[in-house]
């Protein structure tokens, strides 16, 4: 009896988990991995709609390769219209015409899938158009608007000083004149004030100051009265920006 329980407990490797190599663990780990991962599509999950749509694609490639290929291939000298053309004086290398200014390289080859026409925009260069197209009408009606303001402003500045040199030269042909002198008003402001009176125009202005100059020899930018019209026209510079 202590014989069998003596090799009974000796044998230990009963109550062990089997051993798994290394190289089973990770071919275990590999196949797990794979499971995990999604499933490409082959040509078995497609559709047929599918299918031709990859096979027309295919073929389209395979003819635009073989047209670019054909493209850039020089012509050969037995070709007829080479052939023309070097009985018209074309030599290889050189541009096209008598004076040799044509062109050297022949026209580009684009081809275009789409049913757009010649010169259509790609999505990307019409987004890019419209985009620029934007920019410009917001520039154009930023200048607009800067350029309507600076029109309102000189024209305000404008009526301001016609008034201020009538409200002067008023004042001027009143003391030639021996009549009540009305002193000039001061230079009127942007308030409420004042904004129901006449409005005076450089019209009445000038009819103002050519009578002053008529018939008192009198200039309001010079600011003096002289004793002839002689005098007047050989000492005045004349307009008031030549003053």
């Amino acid at each position: 009896m202590a014989g069998e329980e003596d090799d009974y407990m000796g044998d230990l490797s009963h109550f062990l988990p089997p051993e798994t190599s290394d190289s089973s663990r990770t071919k275990k780990v590999t196949n797990e991995k794979r499971k995990a991962m999604p499933s490409k599509p082959t040509q078995r999950n497609l559709s047929w709609q599918q299918k031709r749509k990859i096979s027309r694609e295919q073929q389209q490639r395979e003819e635009d390769e073989k047209t670019l290929s054909l493209a850039q291939t020089a012509l050969e000298p037995s070709n007829i219209g080479f052939r023309m053309l070097q009985q018209m004086g074309y030599k290889p290398g050189s541009a096209l015409g008598k004076q040799g200014q044509g062109q050297v390289e022949p026209v580009g080859l684009e081809i275009r899938r789409s049913r757009t026409g010649i010169g259509a925009l790609t999505p990307a260069e019409a987004r890019a158009s419209r985009e620029r197209a934007r920019k410009d009408r917001l520039r154009g009606t930023e200048e607009g608007l800067a350029s309507e303001f600076g029109s309102r402003q000189k024209s305000a500045w404008r009526v301001r000083k016609v008034t201020a040199d009538y409200k002067k030269a008023e004042a001027a042909l009143a003391q030639l004149e021996n009549a009540e002198v009305v002193a000039p008003p001061p230079p009127e402001d942007d308030s409420e004030e004042g904004k129901g009176e006449e409005v005076i125009t450089e019209e009445d202005l000038q009819e103002l100051l050519s009578k002053l100059r008529d018939e008192h020899f009198y200039c309001l930018y010079c600011g003096c009265q002289y004793e002839s019209m002689e005098a007047l026209l050989s000492n005045c510079p004349g307009d008031e920006d030549d003053h």
